[in-house]
C-alpha cells in the first residue's frame, strides 16, 4: 500500500561528502581561531572562539539526522482493494479525531467551525469516525457554536461527497480562485453550489451574532436556553460536560443518510487541581473516546488546522494497516502547512527546512518527531505498551546454569517483555469470562452489563498458580490508567470497539466521571502514558517516550496537503508562538526526560537521539549568537578585530570553510526541493528568533525550573476570515523586539563609524575594514525581514521601541569607545618629550 522512495544517489552523495568535507575544514579552522589568540582585543577573542565552537556544536546535532532522507509513496486504490471489497463489510479500521482549543477570542469560532466540518465530511465509513472537540476554556460561545455546526452539517456533508470537493472547509472552500466547474459535470451543480453558498453565509451570520452576544457577559452569568445557569461561567472551577451530536443516534443528514459522530467535551476544572494545559485536555479526550467510541487510531488537531485533503486519514491507513509494518508504528505524521500568509513569507510561517527537510532525514532513521497537530497516533502505543516483537530465527540455546552468561544476556528484557504481554492476554481473557458471565446476568435484569476490578479478582476459579498471581498483578492497571474499570476494559481490545450490548446512557456516565478533575492523579497519565506532562511542549516529550520504548513513526506527504492551518497574524505573535516553544524546550532539558542523558540503554537510535538534543537545546545557542551579531559593532567601534592577520595557509582554510557553507546549502536544497527564498527566510528568522524569543526563553525557563516562576502560555492569534495580509506585519509591544532592534542600530552606526574612520584617518588596512564590513552586513543581512519591518511600517511601530533601542545601542556604543579594553595597557616606562631640554 505503500513504498519507500530514496533520494537519489546523484543528489545525496554529493551533499554527503561535503558534509563530510565541511566537517574536516571546521576542524582545521577551529584549530586555528584557538591556536591563534588576538593579544590586543583578546577578549574579543575569546568571546568569538566560544561562540564558534558552540555554533559548530549546534551545526553538528543539526546537520548530521538528516543523513538519510526518504520519501514515502502511498497506494489509495489498493488500500480499498484490500479494506473495501463489494459485497463484504468495510474493514477500514475506526478513527477518533480530536480537535482542541482554548480562548474562542483568539480562535475565532468560524475557524473551529470550519474544522469540525471538514472532519465531519471526511472521506471515510461515517460510522467509523467520531469527532472530540475539547473546549479547555469552558466557553458558552464554543458549545453554541458546535451546536450550530452540527445542524449546518446536515446540508454541507451530502454537498460535498455528492460532488467530490475539496478541500471541506466551506470557508476555504468558497474563497478559492479557482476553476470550480473544472471536472464537474452534473448540471445540477453550479444551482446547488450557488444554494450551499448562500447559506453558509446565513451560517457565517448566525455564527457572528453568536459572537457579538458573548462580548457582553450578563452579572449573573451565562444561561442555556433552557434557563439554567451555564455550568462554565467560572473557567477554572466548573463540573466535566459532555454533549453528543449526530452519529448513529443523532440526526441524519437532508438525504437522510447517517453523519459521524461529534462530541462536546470540557473536563471539570476545580482550583487547586492541576490541569496540565493542552496536555491534560489531550489526554482527557483519550478517555472519552476510548469510553465511548475507542477507535484504534486517533488524529490530532488544532482547532485552526482544517482537513485539505479529504482522504488524509486513508493516507495515513496506508501506513497503520500495513501488514508488516503497521503495528509498530506508533504515529503517522503529515507537514504542517498555512493559509494566509504572504508571497515572500517574511518571518518563515511555512517553516519548510523542518517540514521538507528535516523530517524527511528522521524518516530514514526511527520517524518524524511528533509536531502536536496532523498526526494520526496508533492508541496502544500512547498507553505505554511496546511494541510487538520482531518474528526472527530460534537461536541456538545452552546449558548455561547462570543468568549471566554471555550467550544468554539480554534475556531479562525478552522475559521482561514476554511476562508483561502474558499477563495482558491473561487479563484480556479472564475479562472475556466476566463479561459473558455479566451478559448472562444482564439478560435477566434488562440492563447494559458494567465491569468492576473487584468482579475480575473473583474469577481466579479455574487457574492454576501462576496465573492467579499474573491476575493478582492486574490490580496494577487501576494504578496505571485510573479508576475506571470501562476505560480499562477498552485498552486491552487492540482492534478498538466497544463490548456488545453496552448502554450509551452508562457510558456518558462513565465518560463524565474519567475527565473528572483528579482522575489522573496518582496513576501513569502524564508520566508514561498519553500526551506526557511537564512542559508546554508536550509534543516533544509525547513522541520521545513512545520512540524511546522501540516505536517508529512514518512522515506522509501526500500529493494534495492533507491539512493546513492558520499562522500567527504578526510578529509579535509569532515571536510569542516560538518564545512558547523555546520556553517548554528549556523545561524539558532541565527534566528527567532530557535526552542528554534519558533512556540510555533503551531503543531509541543515536541519530534519532541526536534530533531530539537538537529539538532541546537550541534556545541556548541564543546566547552565543546574540553575543556574536553584536561583536562585528564592537570590532568597528573599537578598530579591533577578532581574527589576526591571516597567512596563505589559515587564508585559505577560512574561505574553504565559506565555500563548503555555500556548497552544503545549495546540495540541501537540490536534493529537498526547498526554494531558495524559502531557505534563505528560514535562516533569517533563525536569527531574528534565536536573538529575541529564544534568548527570553532560556531565562523564563531557568525561573519557571529554578524559583517556580510560572509564565502563562500565549495563545496566538488565529487569522479570521477578513483578515488582511497587512495584519502580519503590525507591531504589538513586547520586549522581545528590543534585543533585534538594537542589534540593528548598533552594526549600522558600527559601520557608519567605522567607514568614516578609514576615510577620516586614511590609516588602517582597507582588507581589515572590508572584513569588519562584511561581518556587520552578515547580521543586518539576516535581520532584515525585521528592519523593513520597522521601516515599512514607521505608523504602527510602539515608539518606545525605538526609543529603548537608540538608547541601548548609544549607550552600548560610547561605552566601547570610552573604555576600549582591548588597548594594550602600558607596563614600563611613561616617555614624555622634553624639548630641547633633554
Amino acid at each position: 500500500m505503500w513504498r519507500k522512495i530514496p533520494i537519489s544517489s546523484s543528489k545525496i552523495n554529493p551533499y554527503r561528502s561535503v558534509i563530510v568535507l565541511r566537517l574536516i575544514i571546521l576542524v582545521f579552522f577551529l584549530r586555528f581561531r584557538v591556536s591563534n589568540p588576538v593579544h590586543d582585543a583578546y577578549p574579543l577573542w575569546l568571546i568569538s572562539v566560544i561562540c564558534e565552537i558552540w555554533l559548530s556544536l549546534s551545526w553538528i546535532i543539526d546537520q548530521f539526522p538528516k543523513w538519510s532522507p526518504i520519501i514515502r509513496e502511498t497506494y489509495l486504490d489498493r488500500l480499498s482493494l484490500r479494506f473495501e471489497r463489494e459485497g463484504e463489510p468495510n474493514r477500514l479500521a475506526p478513527v477518533d479525531v480530536f480537535v482542541s482549543t482554548v480562548d474562542p477570542v483568539k480562535e475565532p469560532p468560524i475557524v473551529t467551525a470550519n474544522t469540525v466540518l471538514s472532519i465531519l465530511s471526511v472521506d471515510y465509513p461515517v460510522d467509523k469516525v467520531s469527532c472530540y472537540v475539547s473546549d479547555e476554556g469552558a466557553s458558552m460561545l464554543s458549545f453554541e457554536t458546535i451546536a450550530e455546526t452540527a445542524e449546518f452539517a446536515r446540508r454541507w456533508v451530502p454537498f460535498c461527497k455528492k460532488y467530490n470537493i475539496e478541500p471541506r472547509a466551506p470557508e476555504f472552500y468558497f474563497s478559492e480562485k479557482i476553476d470550480y466547474l473544472k471536472d464537474k459535470v452534473l448540471p445540477s451543480f453550479v444551482k446547488e453550489r450557488r444554494s450551499m453558498k448562500r447559506e453558509y453565509e446565513e451560517f457565517k451570520v448566525r455564527i457572528n451574532a453568536l459572537v457579538a452576544k458573548s462580548q457582553k457577559k450578563p452579572d449573573e452569568g451565562w444561561v442555556m436556553q433552557d434557563g439554567a445557569p451555564w455550568p462554565g461561567n467560572d473557567t477554572g472551577d466548573h463540573p466535566g460536560m459532555i454533549q453528543v451530536y449526530l452519529g448513529s443516534e443523532g440526526a441524519l443528514d437532508l438525504e437522510g443518510k447517517e453523519l459521524p459522530r461529534l462530541v462536546y467535551v470540557s473536563r471539570e476544572k476545580r482550583p487547586g487541581y492541576p490541569h496540565h494545559k493542552k496536555a491534560g485536555a489531550m489526554n482527557a479526550l483519550v478517555r472519552v473516546s476510548a469510553v465511548l467510541s475507542n477507535a484504534p487510531f486517533m488524529l490530532n488537531l488544532n482547532c485552526d488546522h482544517y482537513i485539505n485533503n479529504s482522504k488524509a486519514v486513508r493516507e495515513a491507513m496506508c501506513f497503520l494497516k500495513d501488514p508488516q509494518v503497521g503495528k509498530k508504528l506508533c504515529f503517522v505524521q503529515f507537514p504542517q502547512r498555512f493559509d494566509g500568509i504572504d508571497s515572500h513569507d517574511r518571518y518563515a510561517n511555512r517553516n519548510v527546512v523542518l517540514y521538507d527537510v528535516s523530517m524527511k532525514g528522521l524518516d530514514g532513521i526511527q520517524g518524524p518527531i511528533y509536531v502536536g497537530t496532523g498526526c494520526v497516533f496508533n492508541r496502544q502505543a500512547l498507553y505505554g505498551y511496546d511494541p510487538p516483537a520482531s518474528e526472527k530465527r530460534p537461536k541456538m540455546t545452552c546449558d548455561c546454569w547462570t543468568s549471566w552468561c554471555c550467550c544468554c544476556c539480554g534475556g531479562s528484557r525478552k522475559s521482561k517483555t514476554k511476562k508483561k504481554s502474558t499477563e495482558k492476554s491473561l487479563l484480556w481473557g479472564l475479562y472475556n469470562k466476566k463479561k459473558k458471565m455479566m451478559r448472562k446476568s444482564c439478560l435477566k435484569k434488562g440492563s447494559g452489563p458494567t465491569f468492576d476490578l473487584e468482579d475480575i479478582e473473583e474469577g481466579f476459579e479455574g487457574y492454576d498458580q501462576f496465573e492467579k498471581s499474573s491476575l493478582m498483578s492486574q490490580k496494577n492497571f487501576e494504578k496505571r490508567f485510573g479508576q475506571s474499570p470501562v476505560f480499562i476494559a477498552s485498552t486491552l481490545m487492540e482492534d478498538g470497539g466497544l463490548p456488545e450490548g453496552t448502554d450509551q446512557t452508562l457510558l456518558i456516565k462513565e465518560a463524565i466521571h474519567v475527565i473528572s478533575c483528579c482522575y489522573d492523579q496518582k496513576t501513569e497519565w502524564g508520566k508514561e502514558i498519553g500526551w506526557i506532562y511537564g512542559s508546554s511542549t508536550e509534543d516533544i516529550l509525547t513522541g520521545l517516550k513512545m520512540h524511546c520504548r522501540g516505536w517508529k513513526s512514518v512522515y506522509c506527504m501526500p500529493e494534495r496537503v492533507a491539512f493546513k492551518g492558520s499562522a500567527p497574524i504578526n510578529l509579535s505573535d509569532r515571536l510569542h508562538q516560538v518564545l512558547t516553544w523555546a520556553v517548554g524546550s528549556v523545561e524539558i532539558f532541565f527534566s528527567r526526560h532530557c535526552p542528554l542523558w534519558y533512556a540510555y540503554g533503551g531503543k531509541l537510535k543515536w541519530l534519532q537521539r541526536m534530533a531530539y538534543i537538537n529539538a532541546i537545546v537550541y534556545p541556548f545557542t541564543s546566547i552565543p549568537l546574540l553575543a556574536y551579531c553584536a561583536v562585528p559593532a564592537i570590532c568597528l567601534l573599537s578598530g579591533k578585530f577578532i581574527i589576526p592577520t591571516l597567512t596563505n595557509i589559515p587564508g585559505g582554510w577560512f574561505m574553504a570553510l565559506l565555500l563548503s557553507i555555500i556548497v552544503t546549502s545549495v546540495l540541501e536544497i537540490r536534493w529537498s526541493g526547498v526554494g531558495i527564498e524559502d531557505w534563505w527566510r528560514n535562516e533569517q528568522f533563525w536569527v531574528i528568533g534565536g536573538v529575541s524569543a529564544h534568548f527570553f526563553a532560556v531565562f523564563q525557563g531557568l525561573l519557571k525550573v529554578i524559583a517556580g516562576v510560572s509564565t502563562s502560555v500565549t495563545v496566538t492569534s488565529k487569522a479570521g476570515d477578513d483578515a488582511e495580509v497587512g495584519e502580519l506585519y503590525l507591531f504589538k509591544w513586547t520586549n522581545l523586539l528590543i534585543p533585534p532592534t538594537t542589534l540593528i542600530i548598533m552594526n549600522i552606526v558600527g559601520v557608519v563609524a567605522g567607514v568614516s574612520d578609514s576615510i577620516n584617518n586614511g590609516s588602517g588596512s582597507w582588507g581589515l575594514l572590508f572584513g569588519k564590513l562584511l561581518f556587520a552586513f552578515w547580521v543586518i543581512a539576516h535581520l532584515y525581514p525585521f528592519l523593513k519591518g520597522l521601516l515599512g511600517k514607521q505608523n504602527r511601530t510602539p515608539t518606545i521601541i525605538i526609543l529603548w533601542s537608540i538608547l541601548l545601542a548609544s549607550i552600548l556604543s560610547m561605552l566601547w569607545v570610552r573604555i576600549d579594553p582591548f588597548l594594550p595597557k602600558q607596563t614600563g616606562p611613561i616617555l614624555k618629550p622634553c624639548g630641547v631640554e633633554c
